[in-house]
């Protein structure tokens, strides 16, 4: 697909206010309903991902994108990481939910939690809600996270704190890179592209988009300090720009010439 279209054609419009956006809705309503069901037996959480993988395929699904991920690889490299990606659009998390092939927490803000049956998943699944106005709050939803990864539960964080404005890489907050040096695991940089032009900040209307979740190289920390948390944050935050950038290279090389 070519980049997003301003003003995008009337067609999409259509198309996400009469089929796309009630679908997302009807699936979002029956999978959170029967998470929530099910997580007063499923204690560990497995069932209840399982469904949350099923939830982000049928949402990357109802848009018409085509979903790809690069460097998978690297997801077996280690067992138990803090995994940290660009944050582009709302559809990111179903992009994450369906790339990545097993059970993580993820970290988000806690506004999220007082959605209607999105809030009902968080809550009952485990994930971790942060409360970035409040830096107390913060510093103890981190030291639970800690916890979680030391127990061997794999993590993910949006490292920007909130979405971009411009698909630019924002300046990244040091949460990720902290949880990775206090539990001494590898951070690992992870890049979503084709994702804004799906569905950008301030938008309601999807985009049809080749969708890609690129898996970096896990950058390790063991010996590491949290007063390595800057240097370490500016590594990860070069990773990814690394990955996006190699990326619209590829894309711009594939365009045709006019």
């Amino acid at each position: 697909m070519s980049p997003r279209p301003n003003p995008l054609p009337r067609f999409y419009v259509w198309l996400t206010n009469g089929l796309q956006a009630p679908l997302l809705l009807v699936v979002t309503a029956i999978c959170a309903s029967t998470a929530f069901a099910v997580s007063w037996v499923d204690k560990k959480g497995r069932v209840q991902h399982r469904i949350a993988r099923i939830w982000a395929r049928c949402a990357v699904h109802i848009t018409l994108s085509k979903l790809r991920v690069e460097g998978a690889e690297n997801f077996h490299k280690h067992s138990v990481a803090v995994y940290a990606s660009n944050h582009t659009s709302y559809m990111d998390t179903p992009v994450i939910f369906a790339g990545i092939p097993f059970q993580f927490r993820i970290l988000a803000k806690k506004e999220l939690w007082r959605w209607p049956l999105i809030g009902w998943y968080l809550g009952r699944s485990g994930q971790m809600p942060i409360d970035t106005a409040d830096p107390h709050a913060t510093l103890s939803s981190l030291g639970g996270a800690v916890k979680a990864l030391r127990a061997g539960m794999p993590l993910f964080v949006f490292p920007e704190g909130g979405r971009t404005a411009d698909g630019e890489l924002k300046p990244f907050l040091a949460g990720a890179a902290y949880l990775a040096i206090r539990a001494q695991a590898p951070l690992v940089p992870m890049a979503l592209t084709g994702v804004f032009d799906l569905l950008p900040i301030h938008t309601r209307h999807f985009y049809p988009s080749k969708l890609t979740l690129h898996v970096g190289e896990p950058i390790e920390t063991k010996g590491m300090t949290v007063r390595q948390n800057g240097e370490l944050t500016e590594k990860l935050r070069a990773a990814i720009e690394e990955m996006v950038g190699r990326a619209q290279s590829r894309t711009e090389e594939a365009a045709p010439v006019a």
